[in-house]
């Protein structure tokens, strides 16, 4: 499914970084060590190393990797590139200054774990950046998943992401202009937490 979404030669979500990204990378160590998930056409990885992070994208689509070392070549930069489902990968322990969850929608068995994975991978100090839709955007219909289940809420991730003291948890409306698969108004839930 992905491979066949991101066959497209624009990039599906623009090749800018998220607004909530780039709002509050300040939470991140300069220079830090940071793992981006799901990152499909690496615009938030390219981004990151751009300010001299080291970055670790991870993403089940071999072709929208292929697009993000393309991004990564043209802006100069290194990043490194996985190949994985997210179902197999491990990102370790006490291993990132910062982790970004970027629109990375998965089923519910598989988010849980993957967000407990997330939490257990930071470092003592690290930052956590979410941002996903909530079920309200059901009604918006300008971008996300069509199934309410892999939707978010701040009481669900508060959940899933125990073991994090939060600086943010909030459901909010914002326009999003992402590309061509997120364009609009858009209900998202926004999260910065530390380990």
């Amino acid at each position: 499914m992905w491979d066949e979404k991101y066959s497209n030669s624009q990039f599906v979500y623009g090749s800018s970084p998220n607004d909530f990204l780039r709002e509050n990378v300040h939470y991140f160590v300069p220079e830090g060590k940071i793992l981006c998930i799901a990152e499909g056409e690496g615009r938030n990885a390219v981004w990151l190393a751009e300010l001299g992070f080291k970055v670790t994208a991870v993403d089940a689509s071999e072709v929208g990797l292929a697009k993000g070392r393309a991004l990564a070549k043209s802006k100069g930069v290194s990043v490194h590139w996985v190949h994985a489902d997210l179902q197999q990968y491990n990102p370790g322990t006490n291993a990132w200054d910062g982790v970004v969850a970027i629109f990375a929608h998965l089923p519910p068995d598989l988010r849980s774990r993957v967000h407990a994975d997330c939490v257990e991978s930071l470092k003592i100090g690290g930052a956590l950046v979410l941002e996903a839709y909530t079920p309200e955007q059901l009604n918006f219909r300008t971008g996300g998943p069509t199934n309410a289940d892999w939707l978010m809420t701040p009481e669900l991730l508060q959940n899933e992401l125990q073991g994090l003291t939060f600086d943010r948890l909030q459901k909010t409306e914002r326009e999003i202009v992402e590309g061509i698969g997120h364009t609009g108004l858009g209900s998202v839930v926004q999260v910065i937490g530390r380990r």
